[in-house]
């Protein structure tokens, strides 16, 4: 297991987009409890609720334990940094003494979501499940490390009006730093799709899958009891990080973020929605609507911006984001500044030029 000694940043929880959306609607039926750190909490359909300590902005994750065959499923773990080790250790020695961990469910592959998955899954001889597409994206982060940022990184940062001195200063870097964050995980895993039945403790459960905040994100819904664990597919107050990287240039994030919302309220309004961040709540349908809305606004917004001059990806962030970008945030701001410019090529409403290595967008 690595040390995981330094402190990770929001470039690397990936988690948090930029922009508070509205939470109108929901309700909380907990108030604002949470457990406190290295304890757990009963809710219903057989799961028990762990808040693990997290550094940033965010502060935790929820990680979620389902009653399983004797033993508890783990959905979701922290990172592999001392704190989240102490809080799953007084857990392990207290309200889990002498329980069997059966599964470690990753809803996807994000540090915070798997980054303790290795060491649990050691410990109790404990299978990981996963999609293929989260399990592999996680393999050739982990194994992809580089002391030096890779080149087409460097020009991608160019393409979005990045300066020089920005890049120089991204450079230290590196390329790959997941790996410090995350514990060794096993060769093997179980896979898990979209649509396959599980069973824990008797009681049926589904996988639902949805895609824009990472490839295929994990969510698991009981409709028997009402419940769903919705990992970053939903969360109550902020909107989950959608970006365009290095890896798939021409994706289209923004489009599976949308498609998904789309997707999800086929689900039950009434649903108790278990998110990884912020606190359980009833009301699916009109977060849902909230997320698409707010995303809808901005690609409005940035669509007005581009008719005045064209523009490159930094020079949408304060229209996006309404909020100051610095360095430690400005590769994520890039990310979504990107997918939201290419949602708009994707929709035929802006056009991109290539001038000097920079892409510059103007209306269609």
């Amino acid at each position: 297991m690595t040390s995981g000694s330094r402190s990770p940043d929001a470039s690397l929880t990936q988690d948090q987009s930029f922009v508070a959306t509205s939470d109108k609607g929901l309700r909380y039926p907990l108030g604002h409890f949470a457990p406190a750190a290295g304890t757990l909490h009963r809710l219903e359909g057989g799961v028990r609720w762990a808040r693990i300590r997290m550094p940033g902005s965010l502060g935790h994750i929820n990680c979620w334990l389902i009653d399983d065959d004797g033993g508890v499923a783990v959905v979701d773990t922290g990172m592999n940094l001392a704190m989240c080790r102490e809080d799953w250790d007084a857990i392990l020695s207290g309200d889990l003494a002498d329980t069997r961990i059966t599964r470690v469910f990753g809803t996807h592959f994000h540090p915070d979501h798997i980054g303790l998955a290795g060491m649990l899954a050691k410990r109790f001889d404990a299978p990981v499940w996963m999609t293929r597409g989260e399990w592999l994206t996680i393999q050739l982060a982990r194994l992809d490390a580089r002391d030096d940022m890779p080149e087409e990184v460097l020009t991608l940062r160019r393409a979005a009006g990045w300066s020089e001195h920005e890049i120089e200063a991204g450079k230290a870097e590196g390329w790959g730093r997941l790996r410090d964050i995350i514990a060794p995980l096993p060769l093997g895993y179980h896979r898990i799709r979209d649509g396959d039945a599980l069973s824990f403790d008797g009681a049926p459960w589904r996988v639902v899958v949805g895609s824009g905040h990472s490839p295929e994100h994990a969510c698991l819904l009981n409709e028997a009891a009402g419940v769903m664990i919705a990992g970053d597919q939903v969360l109550p107050r902020i909107s989950s990080n959608v970006s365009l990287g290095i890896t798939e240039p021409d994706a289209d994030p923004l489009g599976e973020w949308f498609a998904s919302i789309e997707k999800l309220k086929g689900l039950p309004a009434d649903l108790l929605i278990l998110p990884a961040h912020g606190d359980p709540f009833h009301g699916l349908h009109p977060r849902l609507d909230a997320l698409r809305d707010e995303h809808r606004e901005r690609l409005d917004a940035l669509e007005a911006l581009i008719a005045e001059a064209p523009r490159r990806a930094v020079d949408c962030f304060e229209v996006l984001f309404r909020r100051k970008i610095d360095g430690k945030v400005r590769g994520l701001a890039t990310g979504e500044a990107l997918a939201h410019l290419r949602r708009l090529e994707v929709e035929g409403r802006a056009v991109r030029e290539v001038r000097d290595g920079c892409w510059w967008y103007h209306p269609a």
